[in-house]
């Protein structure tokens, strides 16, 4: 029979192996070696140079090895979780360039003013207001017409601008903003006015995680904020 202090050598030759081993399970690139065979091995080892009068205690090895087992399940629910978010951004960016050349209302406020034609725009007043007042500014940022809306009752408010400047004259086409400021109990309050724009593209910022439309005169929204979507 082995003496305890062969069996006992045998077993301390393997520790540099053991110690290996766990140095590998905390080594990123080594981590898919670190599964059921790593335990295998170990555990085999280990009953197989013990010393038979002084068995080894196994409480610490299992659980070591049970911490292994839960990095190696951690790290393939994270590699699943990744792979899932990056498809969703795929899908989600596949679906927004279906906006491309079309038309949505933006927050921006920002419209081209054709030829013959008008711009109009919603404002949202969820609390209603005692008064709105529209102001149309052109691309050099000139205040070319205003209007002051009586009361209105608590929703969006539908507002257009005839293309028409303060003295009636007819304005030349290009690119206008339209600003909107909503009076209520006292409070005097811009609004964000959504107007007509083309998307141009659709982008994801990765910062965000949101998906960002960007329109005609320049300026992105987040798709979230579109209020509407024209053929």
């Amino acid at each position: 029979m082995a003496s305890p202090v062969t069996g006992a050598g045998s077993f301390v030759s393997t520790l540099p192996k053991y110690e290996e081993l766990k140095k590998a399970a905390a080594n990123p690139a080594q981590k898919e070696e670190m599964g059921q065979q790593a335990f295998l091995t170990l555990f085999t080892t280990q009953l197989q140079n013990q010393d038979p009068l002084d068995p080894v205690k196994n409480e610490a090895f299992v659980a070591q090895l049970a911490q292994f087992s839960q990095l190696e399940a951690t790290t393939k629910m994270a590699d699943s979780m990744s792979s899932m978010a990056s498809s969703m951004q795929s899908d989600r960016l596949l679906a927004g360039t279906s906006l491309i050349g079309k038309k949505v209302a933006t927050p921006n406020g920002s419209a081209e003013l054709l030829e013959g034609s008008n711009i109009a725009g919603v404002v949202s007043a969820p609390n209603g207001a005692d008064k709105v007042a529209l102001e149309v500014y052109d691309s050099l940022g000139r205040k070319v017409f205003t209007q002051t809306l009586g009361r209105q009752a608590p929703g969006d408010i539908q507002v257009k601008w005839e293309g028409y400047n303060d003295k009636g004259e007819r304005m030349p086409p290009g690119r206008y903003k339209v600003q909107a400021t909503v009076s209520s109990f006292g409070k005097v309050t811009q609004v964000p006015i959504s107007t007509p724009a083309t998307v141009r593209s659709v982008t994801f910022n990765g910062t965000t995680n949101e998906m960002m439309v960007e329109v005609e005169g320049g300026g992105s929204v987040p798709l979230s904020q579109i209020k509407r979507v024209d053929g």
